[in-house]
């Protein structure tokens, strides 16, 4: 009697577990498909590409403070922006708004420009951009326009374009930097001192690897630079959709055909690794070969280093997980 009710407790809290997961799994969908049906209205009504308005707005909840709600759309403009200048009680009637120079629309219909709903601040952002037209280079001049930043506008394009190649926002998939199918090794080494080129700080993690061990993209994004640099020798740059820089370096050398402005998707393989660096192009062999991965975030304003390790212990994880 008392194995059948443990096997009738088991039972039942293995059913919570699957609904409560199963539960949990649709709302994370939910968010997505409001997302996109919203995008979707705006570009109807607009013409604009819904990967436009995607991207915004992804952009801006890249930027927010990650402990705050999330928000189905997380585009804000300053209130004295919205509701204009001088409007009293930041009143949301429409006719108040104009009157006072604001740029709040109304986007449902309902008579109101309301900061806080999702299709009014849509339309109002599809308008500012509209006042320059509807090609790419009118959204880059417009986006330039309204954040009057070089980097925030790179950042937003390269995210539509990441968008409009998948035909998805829901890009959430990650992979090791190197392939598990070779041998390789890494500690945390983020914050330890260099002193080639004068004394800093290690910005990223070292994986030791042997010559050729494939490197492959982390992340969704936009190869936005290579080349060689002094100290990270052969690299490659990638700006994901989460407004953050992977800096690939001590590379033995490229992909074919891998270029700047190409799209890339977790698992690509974007060269092999080496040892090059620490002196003019072609310099190699200064230490052992290792892939040098660092990690840039980026708040709108400024850009900083910060430790990649716990995301590449992550992302081992999850790539030993799919290969079995």
């Amino acid at each position: 009697m008392i194995e059948l009710n443990l096997l009738r407790i088991l039972v039942l809290c293995l059913l919570f577990v699957m609904i409560f997961t199963s539960t949990a799994y649709a709302e994370e969908e939910s968010i997505y498909d409001k997302r996109m049906a919203l995008f979707k209205k705006t570009e109807a009504l607009t013409q604009i590409p819904w990967y436009y308005f995607a991207a915004i707005d992804n952009y801006e909840r890249n930027i927010k403070d990650s402990s705050e709600p999330e928000q189905v759309i997380s585009i804000t403009f300053p209130s004295e922006s919205w509701f204009g200048i001088g409007n009293p009680s930041s009143n949301m009637d429409v006719r108040s708004i104009t009157f006072f120079d604001g740029i709040g629309v109304d986007g449902n219909d309902d008579g109101q420009a309301d900061p806080t709903n999702a299709e009014d601040v849509l339309q109002t952002m599809a308008n500012l951009l509209l006042e320059y037209g509807q090609t790419d280079e009118d959204i880059k001049i417009a986006l330039w326009e309204y954040y009057q930043r070089d980097l925030t506008v790179q950042t937003i394009m390269n995210t539509a374009k990441v968008f409009q190649t998948y035909q998805s926002i829901n890009l959430t998939d990650r992979d090791f930097p190197v392939s598990l199918q070779h041998n390789y090794s890494y500690r945390s080494t983020w914050g330890a001192r260099r002193g080639f080129g004068g004394l800093r700080i290690h910005e990223g993690t070292d994986i030791f690897a042997g010559y050729g061990t494939p490197i492959k993209s982390t992340t969704f994004g936009v190869v936005e630079l290579m080349g060689w640099n002094l100290y990270g020798g052969w690299r490659v740059g990638i700006r994901d959709i989460y407004n953050i820089y992977h800096y690939y370096a001590h590379m033995n050398g490229y992909s074919e055909g891998l270029k700047v402005g190409q799209v890339v998707k977790p698992g690509d393989v974007l060269g092999s690794v080496g040892s090059s660096g620490y002196g003019p192009p072609g310099t190699s062999g200064k230490f052992p070969p290792h892939l040098h991965y660092g990690m840039y975030k980026d708040n709108g304003y400024s850009e900083w280093s910060f430790d990649p390790y716990p995301y590449l212990q992550r992302w081992e994880r999850m790539a030993r997980q799919k290969k079995n």
